[in-house]
């Protein structure tokens, strides 16, 4: 399998994702291809529908640091604390940034490759990771997350992102 990004407006970046439920060789090919397309385009998360890909998974690496790569199979925030807001931008939303406010902390509970359960707290830039693609996995964009005054002065952007990479319509019926 070889897979790319999937880009806004696209519908599937709205879609809740299913439940990961075999442990396989295939998500570990899966996994793999997601680390190197992140790496490749200088991200520090990518959430599997980013990649087409309708279940609950995302990868992360906020060093870019190889050794410091990590993967969450249907992750669960499951407490968060304090709030800050901060600039955020996505790869499936190419050249928008906008600010977010997140937790300041959170703890994730999720299953590693091998389906062994397991939870992390973090805090700053990591805990913000995990909220951003935990919301991909249940559909939400950083555009649902930010001012409508922010979404005004992006809205020519987004136009341009819709028209580049609206999918194709069906040829009209007769």
């Amino acid at each position: 399998m070889s897979i790319g990004l999937v880009f806004y407006p696209d519908p599937r970046l709205r879609k809740v994702c299913a439940p990961v439920e075999r442990f396989d060789a295939s998500l570990r090919n899966l996994v793999g291809e997601m680390l190197e397309l992140m790496s490749s385009r200088k991200g520090v998360g990518l959430a599997a529908p980013q990649v087409g890909v309708l279940r609950r998974l995302f990868v992360c690496n906020v060093t870019g640091q190889p050794a410091d790569s990590r993967v969450y199979v249907n992750p669960e925030i499951v407490h968060m604390s304090g709030a800050i807001e901060a600039e955020e931008g996505c790869l499936s939303i190419p050249n928008i940034n906008v600010p977010v406010r997140r937790a300041m902390r959170c703890t994730i509970r999720a299953r590693n490759l091998d389906g062994d359960l397991f939870e992390e707290l973090a805090e700053g830039l990591l805990a913000r990771v995990w909220q951003h693609e935990t919301d991909h996995l249940d559909g939400v964009l950083i555009l649902d997350r930010t001012s409508d005054a922010e979404k005004l002065a992006i809205r020519r952007t987004l136009k341009e992102l819709e028209k580049k990479f609206r999918p194709a319509r069906t040829a009209a019926r007769k």
